[in-house]
């Protein structure tokens, strides 16, 4: 019977949704404590997969079904733990994203407000609410997890200027690749696949010769400003042509609990 009234949201929302009891990995899926949730693909096509720790009592709760909008809003409670999951269809493809558990919401459009970066929503105060859930719209473009918002004072030398360069935020996610982009400041980080937020300087430093040899290192830049202009493409989502220079701000997902490990790296 809880299975069944579970499974009515998804359908609701022209949604599949299977469930495993399994302990669940911790990686790239939304995953918490005695849960995750990720999209998997069938010969019917994509579905929610639901995988359950057996040993561990979690309840689930739908508390927000859209089904015009194609999204609902997933509460897991494990006693006093308590994480909140955005489910829906963006473009081509069915999403999970996970909210920062600071912003305790319990309706899609919430869900949808905490997902938004400061930068965002303070360009959003200027438009008429009923835009401020589009992709396009004249405070920014957006693409995925990723919001890029008009720059007119950047400045940039064409010595900076990379081109067809890859926009990434986890060492193994599908790049978002862009026609121009520069980027400068943020904090160098050593990246492995046991660190995929990577350690700093005095992190990597206080690692024994052996831990080190242990692991393919890579070095990259944490939470650098970044600026793109001209198309951007993956294979996920249609194209976007920036005119001009976008700074870029990534969703939130990334300060939730479920997404830990996650970090803007470039």
């Amino acid at each position: 019977m809880l299975t069944e009234l579970l499974e009515r949201p998804f359908l609701t929302m022209g949604a599949r949704v299977k469930w495993i009891d399994v302990r669940p990995r911790n990686n790239r899926r939304r995953a918490v404590s005695g849960i995750s949730l990720d999209v998997r693909h069938d010969r019917r096509g994509e579905y929610f997969l639901i995988t359950q720790d057996p040993q561990t009592t979690v309840d689930l709760v739908v508390l927000d079904v859209q089904a015009e909008d194609r999204h609902l809003l997933l509460l897991s409670r494990n006693g006093q733990e308590k994480h909140r999951f955005l489910l829906g269809h963006d473009e081509r493809h069915w999403f999970v994203a996970a909210i920062p558990e600071n912003t305790p919401v319990s309706r899609v459009r919430d869900a949808k407000q905490a997902l938004k970066p400061e930068a965002v929503l303070a360009r959003e105060m200027a438009l008429r609410f009923k835009k401020c859930d589009r992709r396009v719209n004249a405070a920014w473009i957006r693409q995925g997890e990723w919001f890029f918002v008009p720059a007119p004072q950047a400045v940039s030398k064409p010595v900076w200027v990379l081109r067809n360069e890859p926009l990434i935020r986890t060492q193994d996610g599908k790049p978002h690749l862009c026609e121009e982009l520069y980027r400068f400041g943020g904090e160098t980080v050593y990246v492995s696949r046991s660190s995929p937020a990577g350690l700093t300087q005095l992190e990597y430093g206080a690692l024994s010769a052996h831990e080190r040899r242990q692991q393919t290192w890579r070095t990259m830049r944490r939470n650098p400003k970044v600026f793109v202009r001209g198309r951007v493409r993956h294979p996920d989502h249609k194209t976007v042509v920036l005119c001009g220079w976008h700074e870029v701000f990534s969703n939130t997902e990334h300060l939730s609990a479920a997404m830990q490990s996650v970090a803007f790296l470039d």
